[in-house]
């Protein structure tokens, strides 16, 4: 039997350009070239691994000595309450694939305490608590999105409270202080023109009561935030280059700056030797006190928010879009 193929007089004129078929690079910038980009692979110093997915962000639980990594699984609009947190050990091997959020979203609820986890980004440990930067809505165009910050006990997994920043669509990181007291930072338009109204340091007291620290310039859509051991805050704008350290009461101390812009993770060590990752550039800038930026490491894909994986003396750096963790050690 013959079969015929009937293509209408419409469909005929258009024609389809025929491209070559394109294939991802090894790990490096960028995925995958163009004809005016040269490749560069990921510095010899950098081990990648995999076993997460769309990780924004970890933080080092030193009593199990694993690296806590919040998996953002699919977007709002998709799917609501589909994040999960993962346990892996310094060697990149996976400890627990899914410890918070085991369950399917339709099962949450159910639970007691019910567990809800939408769409996590910055995290951190403090207390014997998890933090993490998380919002609720935004499932559609007209369901506004709430930030929303949640802890969850270190020990067992179970939520323990969360508080909701009405006047702001989402934040980025968060940085908690010795007395619960939660810093977060909110980046704001991330469009061509900017309106610097957006970019904000809110912070949250320990009894939920939510204000402003700092609003506008010099933010300029902050990203990564953590304390220095003189327990000021830094912010590493994502905007520019500049690292900024304020006081806790929001005063300007200082002006630092990496090595890239496109700040992301911030992980600051005792002595204040600072290392900021570029999510956009994909490096690692070192700031020791009074010296410049140096890059340390290149071409690390999507460079969020880092983690400082104590015991094994390594920053870990998860690459949102490419669903792994990459390793850099540390002198």
């Amino acid at each position: 039997m013959t079969v015929g193929l009937v293509v209408s007089p419409a469909l005929a004129q258009d024609t389809i350009e025929a491209r070559p078929y394109p294939v991802g690079n090894p790990v490096g910038l960028p995925v995958e070239s163009g004809p005016d980009q040269a490749f560069e692979a990921t510095s010899s110093n950098v081990t990648v691994y995999g076993a997460v997915y769309s990780a924004e962000s970890c933080t080092y639980d030193a009593a199990r000595g694993v690296i806590v990594v919040p998996n953002r699984g699919v977007p709002q609009q998709v799917r609501t309450n589909d994040a999960w947190v993962s346990l892996i050990r310094s060697d990149g091997s996976v400890h627990t694939p899914r410890w918070i959020g085991v369950q399917r979203p339709d099962q949450r609820p159910s639970l007691t305490p019910p567990l809800v986890l939408n769409e996590p980004l910055g995290s951190e440990i403090a207390g014997g608590l998890l933090y993490i930067a998380d919002r609720d809505g935004g499932t559609g165009p007209d369901d506004p999105s709430v930030a929303v910050v949640r802890r969850f006990d270190l020990r067992t997994g179970t939520p323990s409270g969360e508080v909701r920043i009405e006047d702001s669509p989402w934040i980025n990181d968060v940085a908690v202080d010795t007395d619960g007291t939660v810093y977060a930072t909110q980046t704001g338009d991330l469009g061509a023109d900017p309106n610097p109204a957006t970019f904000r340091v809110y912070r949250i007291a320990a009894d939920g009561a939510t204000s402003v620290l700092v609003q506008g310039a010099p933010l300029h859509q902050p990203n990564g935030i953590a304390f220095d051991p003189d327990g000021d805050i830094v912010v590493a704008n994502y905007g520019d280059d500049a690292v900024l350290t304020f006081s806790t009461n929001g005063r300007l101390i200082r002006t630092e700056h990496a090595a890239q812009a496109g700040g992301d993770g911030l992980v600051i060590r005792p002595d204040g030797t600072k290392y900021v990752s570029s999510v956009s550039q994909g490096g690692v800038s070192r700031i020791r006190p009074g010296e410049p930026a140096v890059l340390i490491a290149r071409a690390i894909p999507g460079a969020a928010s880092m983690c400082h994986d104590t015991g094994a003396n390594q920053l870990v750096v998860p690459m949102t879009a490419n669903h792994g963790l990459a390793f850099v050690p540390l002198e």
